[in-house]
């Protein structure tokens, strides 16, 4: 390492897109929930998921020419699936690509999916390093992985750096599912989410939590108490895939979600978005499973449980999902006229399905996350409140 380098401590300034930071032993950690909702959760895969920094950035203004983050990765390994790719860290420089990096070691967690036993091995700190940078004042942002759970330990540069400043950008704060948080994303700053705000250019909080998009109170809470232009809700795959609740608790437990959200911001313009098309829950209830004779041929695969014929006695399809959202926005909307709904097939259809089927039956893949961000760019143009400007974004 040189003598020139200058360490910065990081601090919430630089970082975007993280309700809050907690300090570890080794560094900073993203949360994207806050302490007091994740005091009420007692669900590990929620806590999993809150904890993986997708849509969080380290932004920076500076002119340095070249930076080191060193970070504690946390990989996932599971028992008899295929081995999982590394998280990637996305470089951009004034808004375009400008290169990426990964942590090839780190603490390992190796979970069993027949028991869900797991154990953790302990790894080392990694050192990723971006050089090349253009020179002069710039601004620059690390994407973190959207799938990997991340320590910040320490950043170096060659030019002193301070926060990026406001760029008056409105802010769209979303929440859903595994396929908003990135599942089979090709990195960061592709999962649909992230390149939707691109190309609107918009500054993103993705509150998308793999399997834990379930009308949690302590979520809608969190999301009441955030600062946002922009709210975008999608609900239902979750609720579907776990076999949450019936019909019966689902509508009231949509109008409870959409009060509370209400409390923090009541203009704000808001949209629920129903679950996009996936043959095995539209018309199957769940619970969802993993196909375990498909793993046993090294394929992640998943698997629909529920019977059709329970649907007459409240179980949750896909189906039934959009027709219960569509009823409660319409009846809603008499009174809010700032709450919209778009029917999730408009993003992802059944002939969308036909040319990009799901890989593994319930996740994109990332051709499809490219074309669900493409499609929902314009949705927030549409929605983007009176006067703000619209300063667009580079294109994936």
């Amino acid at each position: 390492m040189t003598a020139d380098w200058i360490t910065t401590p990081l601090t919430a300034a630089h970082l975007r897109g993280a309700l809050e930071l907690e300090r570890t032993a080794h560094g900073l950690l993203p949360h994207r929930l806050p302490a007091r909702a994740r005091a009420q959760n007692d669900d590990p895969q929620l806590a999993l998921a809150e904890s993986q920094p997708s849509g969080v950035r380290l932004a920076l203004r500076t002119r340095a020419t070249a930076v080191e983050l060193d970070v504690l990765a946390t990989k996932r390994v599971y028992r008899g699936a295929p081995p999982r790719p590394h998280g990637v860290y996305e470089l951009l420089v004034d808004g375009r690509p400008a290169g990426s990096a990964t942590a090839d070691d780190g603490n390992t967690v190796t979970i069993d999916l027949a028991t869900g036993a797991s154990d953790i091995r302990p790894g080392p700190v990694r050192t990723l390093r971006f050089t090349g940078l253009p020179e002069g004042d710039k601004d620059v942002e690390i994407w973190l992985p959207h799938n990997e759970h991340t320590e910040l330990v320490a950043l170096r540069t060659d030019a002193p750096v301070e926060p990026a400043p406001d760029r008056g950008r409105p802010v769209w704060l979303h929440h859903g599912s595994s396929i908003s948080h990135g599942s089979d994303a090709d990195g960061p700053t592709t999962t649909w989410p992230a390149l939707a705000a691109r190309l609107a250019g918009v500054e993103l909080v993705n509150l998308g939590f793999g399997g834990s998009a379930l009308l949690d109170p302590f979520t809608a809470r969190a999301i009441r108490d955030t600062p946002a232009d922009l709210i975008t809700l999608k609900i239902g795959i979750n609720i579907v895939n776990l076999d949450l609740m019936r019909r019966r608790a689902f509508s009231p437990a949509v109008h409870g979600f959409l009060d509370t959200v209400r409390e923090g911001h009541p203009t704000t313009p808001l949209t629920v978005v129903s679950p996009l098309y996936c043959p095995m829950h539209e018309d199957t209830p769940g619970p969802g499973a993993f196909d375990f004779a498909a793993l046993a041929e090294g394929r992640l695969n998943f698997r629909a449980t529920g019977d059709p014929a329970e649907v007459a006695a409240g179980k949750l399809t896909l189906a039934v999902i959009r027709e219960e959202l569509s009823r409660i926005v319409t009846e809603r909307s008499a009174d809010d006229p700032h709450l919209r709904y778009l029917d999730g097939r408009e993003l992802y259809g059944e002939d969308d399905h036909a040319e990009l089927p799901l890989p593994d039956g319930l996740h994109p893949d990332g051709a499809t996350h490219r074309r669900i961000g493409t499609r929902f760019a314009d949705v927030l143009h549409r929605t983007l409140p009176q006067g703000v400007a619209k300063t667009g974004g580079p294109a994936a």
